[in-house]
């Protein structure tokens, strides 16, 4: 009987409109309905109020649905927003640990994770198949080792995260290096399993090189996870544990971390998700009373930030999609829809189209979110990786040459540290080859003066303060004024040589020029 009246309503529903000829809402704007009605209620009066009152409930509707979605839209934006990257030796864990939080915070199903298994399975690697769902492509599936930097969102009860799965392999270090310049905070992945964590801190390791690249790179805040505490050379040991402090702590502190203030250890089994949302139960590790991996994310202070400075956003990457789209983290100011930008160096003033985080549309995006935004006035292939899209106002700066103050941490055999030498530049999204073209002054590294001799050369441990020169013209800032646009590390064959800071740019750099 219900269905039957409900056919009969439906049915009076659809009359009354090809009777009254009223436009389903859907079809126009919000607005303009609102505007209809209250002429209509102007002309009309209140006696022929009682005509439109499926129009007017619908728009009622449809306008509480528009409040309803800015509102959520806000509520997301109002969550603060952290970059975390995943750095440590190769096959410490990091994508495992990477997946196993997307499924522990349910970004992930059961069925997914099923096909996963069954896939590792196949390829006799059982316990690869968290780390299928940070590595995508099919070379690191068979290989088992991450190439490009992965990412993922997930959200806890106050934070937006963004996951950053840097490769820990040797030969993709520059991978690496992008995506922690992307990070505000780290978590250094180290295996607690007999060998692989002395393989890993060893000279040659990865841990000690991205150690020193997350500092350079900007990445204050260090979350030190000891993964698979559940191996069988382990055992969730203290003794372990310990040991792996011991011998973390120094090295951090000489890489220049406060490891009081800055660093926190704790115990995880990334593969069997313990001590990761949940605190490890007292049965398995009575001696750990710690917080887990998430309330320790959750309590890490995010960096001071500006939202009211002038626009900085290095692009990392662009491809076609309606227009050209351009990805990259924002350093500085806001991005707002409909603004009018400049994509330097080459001067393009742009418009911005529309502005995308976490795959949402949304109205503006603010400093520290990794964003895609869609252009019009410039062509995808006008645009390379590095360029940097800033304000009209105050555009960053574009040079070719510049003063830096470096550290030389360790040079090639045989190799001395003089003017002509000739290195590869990355500060932000820039890879470019570079040329030491003057050193100017040594500073005592223990009292930070000058020293008064001239310097001809320098060796490894040396803080110098030299003129770089560039082929082609670059987007930096002052480290002063703008750090992550001012940081940067020179790398000769495959190795991290030195990590410095830009301290002064040539007068013909400014934003007159640019300009002109």
């Amino acid at each position: 009987m219900d269905i039957e009246e409900e056919i009969r309503s439906l049915q009076l529903d659809s009359t009354a409109e090809d009777n009254n000829g009223v436009v389903n809402p859907e079809d126009e704007k919000p607005e303009d309905n609102m505007d209809k009605m209250e002429e209509d209620l102007k002309d009309e009066g209140s006696a022929n109020s009682q005509s439109v009152p499926i129009e007017e409930k619908d728009v009622v509707v449809k306008h509480k649905e528009i409040a309803a979605s800015e509102a959520s839209d806000e509520e997301d934006n109002q969550k603060r927003h952290l970059n975390v990257v995943f750095i440590g030796h190769v096959d410490a864990g990091k994508s495992t640990i990477g997946g196993q939080i997307l499924f522990l915070s349910g970004q992930v199903d059961d069925r997914t994770i099923q096909k996963y298994e069954k896939e590792a399975k196949d390829k006799s690697r059982e316990s690869w198949y968290m780390a299928y769902i940070m590595d995508t492509n099919e070379e690191e599936r068979v290989k088992g080792k991450t190439v490009e930097v992965g990412r993922a969102h997930f959200e806890t009860e106050a934070t937006r995260f963004t996951i950053l799965d840097a490769p820990g392999h040797k030969s993709y270090v520059p991978n690496m290096i992008s995506g922690a310049s992307q990070a505000d905070i780290g978590v250094l992945v180290i295996s607690a399993r007999k060998g692989e964590f002395e393989t890993g801190y060893e000279r040659g390791g990865q841990t000690r090189e991205h150690v020193q690249l997350a500092k350079t790179l900007g990445v204050t805040k260090l979350l030190v996870v000891v993964n698979k505490m559940d191996d069988p050379t382990v055992n969730w040991s203290k003794e372990r544990y310990d040991e792996i402090e011991s011998k973390m702590v120094p090295f951090l502190k000489s890489s220049g971390y406060n490891v009081k203030k800055d660093v926190q250890f704790l115990p995880i089994s990334g593969l069997m998700g313990l001590n990761m949302k949940v605190r490890v139960s007292k049965s398995l590790c009575p001696w750990w009373s710690g917080p887990c991996l998430f309330e320790a994310l959750d309590a890490l202070e995010s960096p001071p930030r500006d939202p009211k400075g002038p626009l900085r956003m290095p692009i990392i990457d662009k491809f076609k999609d309606m227009g050209t789209v351009v990805m990259g983290k924002i350093e500085s100011g806001t991005a707002h829809e409909g603004d009018s930008l400049l994509v330097m160096p080459n001067k393009a003033q742009v418009k911005v189209l529309a502005v995308y985080c976490d795959e949402n549309k949304v109205r503006h995006a603010g400093p520290g979110e990794n964003v895609r935004i869609r252009l019009s006035g410039v062509e995808e292939e006008d645009i390379l990786s590095g360029f940097v899209i800033s304000s009209l106002a105050k555009p960053i700066h574009a040079v070719f040459e510049f003063v830096a103050q470096l550290q030389i941490l360790e040079l090639l055999e045989n190799a001395i540290f003089t003017a002509g030498y000739k290195a590869v530049l990355h500060i932000h999204a820039v890879v470019e080859e570079c040329e030491i073209v003057e050193l100017l002054q040594q500073i005592d590294p223990k009292t930070k003066k000058i020293m008064k001799k001239k310097v001809l050369f320098v060796k490894n441990g040396a803080v110098v303060v030299c003129r770089i020169q560039v082929n082609s013209l670059i987007c930096i800032e002052k480290f002063s004024d703008f750090p992550q646009l001012g940081r940067f590390t020179l790398r000769t064959e495959g190795k991290t040589v030195a990590v410095g800071k830009v301290t002064e740019l040539p007068a013909a750099a400014t934003t007159s020029t640019i300009l002109a």
